[in-house]
């Protein structure tokens, strides 16, 4: 029997991450623990922490203060891409028991377990040797699930730690993938989103690939639409785009496409694999297949050596591009990266203020796209969560939807019409066929 009963978790960062807790949390509840919220007294918690940001290295450390606060004499275990780049600084944090790396995490539970108070407190090997892949999807939203099908990048990008953090591009087979889908279609789930780091490099060259993977998914029964979370514009291939915006039967016409900058100079300096006028011919070639097809970006502001001038042209693209949102990073220094030697940094000041002006520029975008789609119609999963007394849901083009709550339509798929935007940005709408609903 372990000694102890009660388990929290908590994820920093990506769905990637998410979806690797769920899978950790469901090894702590086949061993006999209970898993319950981060208040409610835990034995032990287990933070699952980001290193993208230096705000992720502050919450981690904040969390440990709260988990001690929680229960002064719970186990701390930290894990996670942060307790790959820097484990000695977390071991350092008064409270953490426990540090683990990239090889080590998904055995946190055995390492609990099988700890006496002399052990070792940090188990962190070389990234380099970190070449397993483990499957992983996330479990306990009815409505959605993230299903891990990629980890680690060969690309090396000046700013990124991801490499660093998480090793090579590696992934399983799609059969091996498929089989992971049809567990989650054995559940309440209605729609997976396919997460990775670089998850277009899925087979790195050899003899499977990304396309095929998608083809197989979609074959899967039980499961009523795939989101793909993010995809590099130099791998988001025509095939790809032609088959989720044509004969796929469940993949959705919405597309999240990192930019990062709209200057060649800049991505350059970024070590980029591409260079504008190829994403702005993706942004094109999606349009032209389907002009109802959202598409999101991601952008850094503040990248050394990004002048006025260099920012005003990212502006100026993205102000032009036929795109829906943006997601807006302001550039922070890392330790171990090529970004972080470079002259020329930006000052904080005009970080924030080219922030502000890209997300008003997006609130701008995300407007016009769903005012696009008034009239029109589309389906929508509803989630469960009421909001004073309304219910909101995805289209299959990610537009956030509301109807007056109703318990009966929570994870159902509903034909609805789009009618205006009300003041929080949300589309309400009118069903057109709740015989549609499926339970």
């Amino acid at each position: 029997m372990n000694q102890y009963k009660k388990v929290a978790f908590y994820t920093l960062g990506c769905k990637l991450n998410f979806s690797e807790t769920s899978t950790i949390a469901r090894g702590f509840e086949e061993g006999g623990y209970a898993k319950v919220d981060f208040d409610d007294t835990p034995d032990v918690f287990v933070i699952n922490t980001c290193s993208v940001t230096e705000n992720a290295d502050k919450k981690c450390k904040q969390l440990v203060k709260r988990a001690k606060k929680i229960n002064p004499e719970a186990f701390v275990a930290i894990i996670g891409c942060y307790a790959q780049l820097k484990p000695e600084e977390i071991a350092r944090i008064n409270g953490v028991d426990i540090v683990l790396g990239a090889n080590e995490k998904f055995n946190v539970l055995e390492h609990i377990d099988n700890r006496d108070s002399n052990s070792q407190k940090v188990f962190n090997e070389s990234i380099k040797t970190t070449k397993d892949f483990v499957p992983s999807f996330s479990i306990g939203d009815r409505t959605r699930s993230f299903l891990k099908v990629q980890d680690g990048c060969d690309y090396f990008c000046t700013f990124c730690t991801i490499p660093l953090a998480r090793g090579k591009s590696r992934n399983a087979s799609i059969t091996a993938t498929v089989a992971e889908a049809e567990k989650i279609a054995a559940t309440a789930v209605k729609e997976v989103v396919l997460t990775g780091v670089n998850i277009g490099d899925f087979g790195q060259g050899g003899d499977e690939n990304f396309f095929q993977l998608i083809q197989a998914l979609d074959q899967v029964e039980g499961i009523e639409r795939y989101r793909i979370s993010s995809i590099e514009p130099n791998l988001l291939s025509d095939e790809i785009i032609a088959f989720c915006l044509g004969s796929s039967r469940k993949f959705v016409p919405h597309f999240h496409i990192p930019l990062q900058s709209g200057s060649d100079k800049i991505l350059t300096q970024m070590r980029r694999k591409y260079l504008s006028d190829l994403y702005r011919n993706r942004v094109k070639h999606i349009k032209q297949r389907n002009p109802d097809c959202c598409i999101g970006v991601d952008v850094i502001v503040g990248f050394p050596g990004e002048t006025d001038e260099d920012f005003m042209i990212t502006y100026d693209f993205l102000r032009e591009l036929d795109v829906s949102y943006f997601h807006v990073f302001t550039y922070s220094e890392r330790a171990n990266t090529t970004a972080n030697k470079m002259e020329d940094a930006v000052p904080i000041a005009v970080r924030k203020d080219r922030s502000k002006m890209l997300h008003i520029l997006s609130d701008k975008k995300k407007r016009a796209f769903y005012e696009s789609q008034i009239g029109k119609t589309g389906t929508v999963i509803w989630e469960g969560d009421n909001h004073d007394g309304w219910m909101h849901g995805f289209t299959e083009n990610y537009l956030k939807v509301k109807v007056p709550f109703e318990e009966k339509k929570v994870n159902t798929l509903e034909l609805v019409q789009f009618n205006e935007i009300d003041r929080e940005g949300v589309m309400q709408v009118t069903v057109l066929n709740s015989a549609h609903a499926i339970n």
